[in-house]
């Protein structure tokens, strides 16, 4: 065991003494000793109940013959850091949670890791230090929030963050506003919709490195408690039998978890973060090979924002588990890869089954015959942008306009809040990547209101950041190369001509070369907007998007660099 390099023999004594102060006996220090990474906090309304997710593990641990030790990271709320000066701060975090993780496993000697998560970017950078430390893991988290309610309809956050600009355009009263505010957030939990928390506790699960159940199971059911527990005692297991998380994430594991995300509508912020989880094997997330499973992949689920449903009604209809059956029966799924429940995926699906095909639609009669994503290559991105396209309207699915180009997301919403942007119009946010940014910040405030004002199907967005897994639109995040590394997203000007093509997976700027060329001239990148403290550091060190943002020096070459 690693933990006997603290634990076992005569030069360890000063070790043993250490943990006899901290109060454990000496037959504790004879069982594997089981990191209990929690995330708990009381400002995150995913994160305020994992204390009690916590206890439950450590009873499992306890059950199956372990010694559970638990220790703490960071979590940021992306809704409360959107749209201000806090969401540089929300990407970047992913990296402080991984690396805290691998610090404290390495310093202490863990055998093995359950992770307790529930949000945005904890979720991420936990699997990436699980994939980094190769020890036996199994991801919890803490489950997703019942919807909300408003005049007989179900609503979530993105419905309040919509409710902003449908106050903007005169459509409901503030009056109205508040009362979906005090509504659409009923108690803890990740928000209720397919947005970027619920995605990845879901591709979580369709990796393998979950048990069946975590990516929809209800934040507030005995369920997830006995869930808890059930990770517990598996983790024990996976020690005892050597399934380290190597074995799990395979490139076989992540075409799977791919498939799955096509087949729910996830966010786009799941190829950002998959591509992380991949680099830290050494595997590289082709995003060509995202486009080749998209095609063959029927979008199965049609959940908020893309749709009404949610996550709720995902759970009740058979979860993430029937949506893989359907995909196994298909043929796209690798049935024989193993997974932390120490089952193979076709053994954890022998007795899912799909109970609402209104919710999760049979193989044959998709909501949408391509997969939710889609990765859109041309001049304009070279390496690639994302689109969530099962969330654009059939009017927008191509689409070409006058440019308008904003320097920062706040410049964006001011026009738009204002009145300023036109029907016909492709909005540009850019210096909002990685580097430039710096943090790659989400913009559901400008999709948000564009939606309503009633002009998502009028007005498309582009953006060298990113989206919110709340966003709906014709709205095109990760554009790659970013306007500080000097792609082309940085010259483009008012009034050049957009072109989109999501079926032709084309996003196009119809300017000439020579044209380019000139704006070229004597450009250098802007400081980044935050230059100084951690976010200084992360700016100068931070890959492309195309390449998930991790920091990785070796990608700093080019004009743009940050010195």
């Amino acid at each position: 065991m690693r933990s006997h390099k603290v634990t076992r023999g005569v030069d360890r004594s000063p070790h043993r003494s250490l943990f006899r102060a901290a109060g454990f006996h000496p037959d504790e220090l004879e069982r594997p000793l089981i990191g209990i990474v929690n995330s708990a906090n009381e400002i995150v309304p995913g994160h305020v109940h994992l204390d009690i997710i916590a206890r439950a593990v450590k009873d499992g641990v306890l059950m199956g013959g372990g010694t559970p030790i638990e220790f703490s990271t960071i979590g940021i709320c992306d809704g409360i850091a959107m749209n201000h000066a806090g969401m540089h701060y929300s990407l970047a975090s992913r990296e402080i949670v991984a690396d805290s993780i691998e610090l404290m496993a390495q310093a202490h000697c863990f055998d093995a890791l359950v992770l307790i998560t529930n949000c945005d970017k904890i979720t991420p950078g936990m699997m990436m230090a699980a994939a980094r430390l190769d020890l036996p893991a199994i991801l919890v988290s803490g489950g997703p929030m019942l919807a909300g309610g408003h005049k007989g309809k179900k609503i979530d956050l993105s419905s309040v963050f919509e409710g902003v600009g449908a106050v903007k355009a005169g459509r409901i009263t503030e009056d109205e506003l508040i009362q979906m505010e005090q509504k659409a957030c009923p108690g803890c939990g990740s928000c209720a919709g397919m947005f970027t928390a619920n995605s990845m506790n879901c591709m979580a699960e369709a990796i393998g490195l979950a048990l069946p159940g975590n990516g929809t199971i209800p934040a507030i059911s005995s369920e997830r408690i006995i869930l808890a527990k059930e990770a517990g005692m598996k983790i024990v297991k996976l020690f005892n039998e050597g399934l380290n998380a190597a074995k799990i994430l395979t490139p076989e594991a992540f075409d799977n978890a791919l498939t799955v995300d096509m087949a729910l509508g996830c966010s786009t912020n799941t190829l950002l973060h998959l591509t992380a989880i991949a680099y830290e094997r050494g595997i590289t997330l082709d995003l060509n090979r995202v486009n080749e499973i998209s095609k063959r992949t029927p979008q199965l689920c049609l959940l908020s924002p893309a749709g009404e449903d949610r996550i709720e009604d995902l759970y009740n209809a058979g979860g993430v588990q029937a949506v893989m059956k359907e995909l196994l029966d298909a043929g796209l799924l690798n049935p024989d890869l193993p997974t932390a429940s120490g089952k193979t995926v076709s053994e954890n699906l022998e007795k899912a089954a799909v109970v609402n095909a209104d919710v999760i639609r049979p193989f044959k009669e998709p909501y949408r015959q391509e997969g939710g994503l889609a990765v859109l290559f041309g001049n304009l991105a070279p390496e690639g942008a994302v689109v969530k396209q099962g969330a654009v309207s059939a009017k927008m699915q191509t689409f070409e306009g006058k440019a308008r180009v904003f320097d920062s997301e706040e410049k964006a919403v001011e026009a738009i809040t204002g009145g300023n942007v036109e029907a016909g119009s492709v909005v540009v946010i850019r210096y909002e990547g990685p580097r430039g940014g710096p943090g790659m910040r989400e913009m559901l405030a400008p999709t948000s209101v564009l939606a309503g004002m009633g002009l998502d199907e009028k007005v498309s967005l582009i953006t060298d950041g990113r989206f919110s897994g709340a966003t709906r639109g014709a709205s095109i995040g990760h554009v790659s190369p970013e306007a500080a590394a000097g792609g082309l997203i940085a010259f483009i000007e008012d009034g050049d001509i957009i072109s989109i093509d999501l079926p032709a997976r084309a996003l196009e700027l119809k300017v000439s070369e020579a044209v380019l060329a000139k704006r070229r001239e004597g450009w250098q990148a802007p400081d980044p907007k935050i230059n100084y403290g951690y976010l200084k550091r992360y700016a100068r060190q931070v890959s492309s998007a195309g390449n998930g943002a991790v920091l990785d020096t070796a990608y700093m070459t080019g004009k743009g660099d940050i010195k």
